[in-house]
């Protein structure tokens, strides 16, 4: 029995919404036997900075390769870390 008893409450804000949604359960509220599935293909993957120490000589043969490839060098960093860890 997945049908919506109630009407969803109407919230002024984003965090009063919030704050509703991490206390209730959305089954007295959504059917979801009517919900579709939805892409979001233009969302980028939240980031988060990080503080790395490198030896000079090695930063610099990085950037190097980053330009042979013509892409920042801290891309290239990423996409050598997301290609090992993968495996």
């Amino acid at each position: 029995m997945s049908k919506a008893k109630s009407k969803r409450p109407a919230f002024k804000t984003e965090a009063a919404e919030r704050a509703f949604w991490e206390n209730h359960d959305s089954t007295g509220y959504v059917d979801w036997k009517k919900a579709q599935s939805a892409t979001f293909p233009n969302l980028k993957p939240s980031t988060t900075t990080i503080s790395l120490r490198l030896p000079v000589s090695l930063l610099d043969r990085i950037k190097v390769e980053a330009n042979k490839r013509d892409m920042p060098y801290q891309s290239l960093i990423k996409a050598w870390l997301a290609q090992d860890i993968g495996k």
